[in-house]
């Protein structure tokens, strides 16, 4: 084990993740534990350009385990984009002796963490929190668990009320890019139907299908629009589908950023925790410009031009399962 990393600085990037103070938590004390210090920037790259820092104890990361955000705080930081913001950063990263930087984010933020040690050899470890679970290199990433659960208990809500007035309830839920929330959430909540932005909208199929839901007298449902969906998300589905059938009595709900909050998952504490103690321990072993993630329950690193490049891919057998029980 290395002996030359003594301050090691954190960050929460881009898009907050239920599960990124478990993650704090567990960086925080791992660190500790092998007598490294750790700084907290605060507002993700933008902590870095601005020298906004705090520093992180044991005692001041407790009873922070099951709060969402960040107490961090995020951004996404347009001055990181540019050379001298990065210089900026790589500065102040160095006028407070800090010798590797973890960064807890998606794409975006390793896309940045590439460039940066590209430019200033500077170690960095990234560590895979979104709750799109969209990325190469791991299993889960941290937030997607809780997202996905939120969703479910909305939709079960909302079927209560379609059930009750036989209306048909067209919800958005996140994935700009990546329709893994919704396509595991619509098989959880027994979705009629599931539109996702990997694959082609038929609209004319999806009507054809409530056609035949109405001649089987199933006047209520639920169709569930990744907000990337190719269609335009949920408002241009709902539009569609009144035109064509307009005896149906259509509500449209977009879930919003409400799939972001919340206390985390049992799941995603675990996991968060888990690769906190593994990205200390993997910079204090010489790692560096890689994604830390589990695949099949063992810790793995991916570096991140292969974790930004190969986006988590749709298991296809999910979808067709997915049109088998909605008939």
């Amino acid at each position: 084990m290395s002996s030359k990393i003594k301050t090691i600085g954190i960050i929460t990037s881009g898009g907050d993740a239920p599960g990124m103070n478990a993650c704090i938590r567990a960086l925080t004390r791992t660190a500790t534990f092998n007598d490294v210090k750790i700084i907290g920037f605060k507002q993700g790259y933008n902590g870095l350009i601005e020298n906004k820092k705090t520093i992180l104890t044991s005692k001041n990361v407790s009873n922070i385990i099951q709060r969402g955000g960040t107490i961090l705080k995020t951004a996404r930081s347009e001055g990181f984009r540019t050379y001298e913001g990065r210089k900026k950063a790589f500065d102040n990263l160095k006028l407070n002796n800090v010798d590797a930087l973890v960064a807890i984010g998606g794409d975006g933020t390793f896309t940045g963490a590439s460039v940066f040690n590209s430019e200033f050899d500077f170690p960095i470890i990234g560590i895979p929190g979104t709750i799109d679970n969209d990325l190469f290199g791991t299993d889960n990433t941290i937030g997607y668990d809780t997202a996905l659960n939120t969703v479910v208990s909305a939709v079960d809500k909302i079927r209560d009320t379609a059930s009750s007035h036989g209306r048909l309830f067209v919800i958005e839920v996140m994935g700009k890019d990546a329709g893994l929330i919704a396509l595991r959430s619509g098989i959880a909540t027994g979705a009629e139907a599931i539109l996702i932005p990997e694959t082609t909208t038929y609209i004319d199929h999806l009507l054809d299908k409530l056609s035949k839901d109405r001649m089987n007298k199933k006047p209520s449902g639920i169709i569930i629009v990744a907000e990337g969906d190719d269609f335009g998300g949920a408002y241009n589905v709902a539009k569609a589908i009144k035109e064509d059938h307009p005896l149906y009595d259509i509500r449209v709900t977009v879930l919003g950023h409400i799939q972001r909050g919340g206390s985390p998952s049992a799941f995603d504490r675990v996991l968060a925790s888990q690769l906190g103690a593994g990205a200390i321990n993997a910079l204090l072993n010489n790692h560096r410009n890689a994604m830390i993630g589990i695949i099949n329950k063992d810790i793995v690193l991916t570096p991140f031009d292969q974790a930004i490049k190969h986006n988590n891919k749709i298991n296809m057998s999910l979808l067709e399962l997915a049109e088998i029980l909605a008939c």
